[in-house]
């Protein structure tokens, strides 16, 4: 089984080396590899000398079909626990990587489903296994997210990068190259950040970030949002500057455990008109606010409760195209 570092929706990694990324994730620095049914992963701690990190790093290995070997661990009922069980940092990093690359999914289970319900899913899933969505941290999902509209992917890296060294905390240096933590929200909505995020590249996009950091503030909010519907949801996030109906679905989908959100771009609209003869909106010319729940509606029908992770799969080969 692979395991897809999804740098699509997530602009935290780089391949570092041949199979090694390396990236921020819960406020650490970590690199991961992954062998046949293993995740490898390194967590590099910072010294006390200008940042770098120390030479030690831990390597542990994460099951990928842990869903398995949960229900065997656990077989028959629970025991209430008499003390509480500390918790070592080892289990603590482990737990980490489970729930950011959400291994609890059966992948095999959701392609076998998808592929029954929809031939050309069926067509195209055999070359694009282990498509898995991660379950971002909220606020760099959003954040990042802002920046992707009518740009590239490759500039959108560069300028989350660079927000992350001008407003984040930094974390370790590793051959030369810094790591920063993304920037919390209170950073994002300070009054100067507008003009810093502009110096930096961002244009328009400055104001958005700003702007909806300060509507925000309340660490809460997301929190509040991961635990309402789906269309609940990506209302809220619609009321924020900057945020249109795809980067709202995009933040529901990667980061608020709406597994039902169906972002609709160029792409998956290429997807719809060419692959699907019934789908909606094949006569139009662009995408409209009505498009993008007609197309998320018939998907959503099509696939079930985890479409948006269905068309993951789909969009990860139509680039490759």
């Amino acid at each position: 089984m692979t395991l897809c570092i999804d740098t699509f929706s997530s602009h935290s990694w780089r391949e570092t080396a041949e199979g090694h990324w390396t990236g921020v994730m819960g406020g650490r620095v970590w690199t991961l590899t992954q062998t046949d049914d293993t995740l490898w992963y390194h967590v590099y701690q910072r010294s006390d000398r200008q940042g770098e990190a120390r030479g030690r790093k831990r390597r542990a290995g994460v099951p990928l079909q842990v869903e398995n070997k949960s229900k065997k661990r656990f077989k028959g009922a629970l025991k209430k626990e008499e003390e509480p069980v500390a918790v070592t940092p080892v289990q603590e990093e482990e737990e980490m990587l489970r729930d950011y690359f959400q291994l609890n999914v059966d992948m095999g289970d959701l392609y076998n489903k998808w592929g029954a319900a929809d031939p050309h899913f069926q067509h195209i899933a055999g070359n694009f296994t282990g498509v898995r969505m991660l379950r971002q941290d909220p606020t760099e999902c959003l954040f990042s997210i802002i920046c992707t509209p009518n740009n590239k992917l490759s500039r959108v890296h560069g300028m989350v990068e660079r927000m992350c060294q001008a407003l984040g905390d930094p974390l370790c240096k590793l051959d030369e190259t810094s790591y920063h933590n993304f920037p919390s929200v209170s950073a994002l909505a300070d009054n100067s950040v507008e003009a810093r995020l502009k110096d930096l590249g961002f244009g328009y996009r400055a104001r958005f970030i700003q702007q909806s950091a300060a509507k925000i503030l309340d660490t809460q909010w997301f929190e509040g949002l991961r635990s309402i519907p789906y269309l609940q949801a990506r209302d809220a996030l619609r009321a924020l500057p900057g945020v249109g109906p795809k980067v709202a679905n995009c933040v529901c989908l990667m980061s608020l455990d709406k597994t039902e959100a169906v972002p609709i771009d160029t792409h998956v609209w290429q997807i719809a008109k060419r692959d699907y003869s019934d789908a909606p909106g094949n006569g139009q010319k662009s995408i409209t606010e009505k498009l993008h729940r007609d197309l998320g509606d018939f998907f959503r029908n099509l696939w079930g409760s985890h479409a948006g992770w269905a068309q993951a799969v789909l969009f990860c080969a139509e680039l490759q195209r």
